[in-house]
């Protein structure tokens, strides 16, 4: 990459490598990518993969951990003391905060908000060790992922009970805990989470009206059918 990629942090640690690597993956000509495109910060305390993936504009804060095989999107930012598990999926423009917690094998969106203290868990029946009190090791269990789609939002110290999914745009208010899936645009609260109404894309509350839900924020309708929310 020469002079045309611009090196953000004296911490980071085989970008030309891993930036190539996601030119080849997305079919992008390297010659093709300006530096400003291709540039990934990561801070000198953070620890990322050799293999993971970085996409361009992706920012990895201080004491974070980004874990092999991670696919993470263009424009993510991985806050302070974050972990992204193994093989752990993030589309474009995400954002995990501070002390969250996401483990494999997650997949989310673009423009996922993940907020601080978050834990995406992974195990149905968590233990230590199997019933002869032998320590359990990577084979001894199944690991089973929480899924989210576009544009949703995890509250603060959240929990999110894998398996579960939450719809696209749906928010999950901060302090709750997510044992069931979430519908699209669902707005869920409590311990366990339920369903307290609907939001827009704003993260805005919707608002009846003669039997419609509109957003405030852009006007946008919709119509309540079966425990789900359709375009009016």
């Amino acid at each position: 990459l020469g002079d045309r990629f611009a090196v953000l942090s004296q911490g980071l640690r085989g970008v030309p490598e891993r930036q190539r690597t996601l030119a080849a993956t997305i079919g992008w000509s390297v010659d093709r990518l300006t530096a400003e495109e291709l540039a990934v910060f990561t801070a000198a305390s953070a620890d990322v993969a050799e293999d993971a993936v970085l996409g361009a504009g992706t920012k990895v804060w201080h004491l974070a951990q980004v874990r092999e095989q991670a696919r993470l999107g263009e424009r993510c930012i991985v806050g302070r003391a974050a972990y992204i598990g193994t093989g752990v999926e993030l589309g474009d423009d995400c954002k995990v905060q501070n002390l969250a917690l996401v483990y494999e094998p997650a997949r989310l969106g673009r423009g996922v908000f993940i907020g601080p203290g978050v834990v995406l868990t992974n195990d149905t029946y968590p233990r230590a060790v199997n019933p002869d009190l032998s320590q359990k090791s990577g084979d001894d269990w199944d690991a089973v992922g929480v899924d989210i789609g576009d544009g949703a939002a995890i509250g603060a110290r959240s929990v999110c009970v894998a398996p579960v999914r939450i719809g696209a745009w749906a928010l999950v208010a901060a302090g709750s805990v997510v044992t069931r899936d979430v519908p699209d645009f669902g707005l869920v609260a409590g311990v366990p989470a339920k369903r307290i109404g609907w939001v827009g894309r704003t993260g805005r509350r919707l608002e009846e009206r003669d039997g419609v839900w509109v957003c405030p924020d852009t006007g946008e309708t919709f119509i309540e059918r079966d425990g789900a929310l359709r375009p009016a």
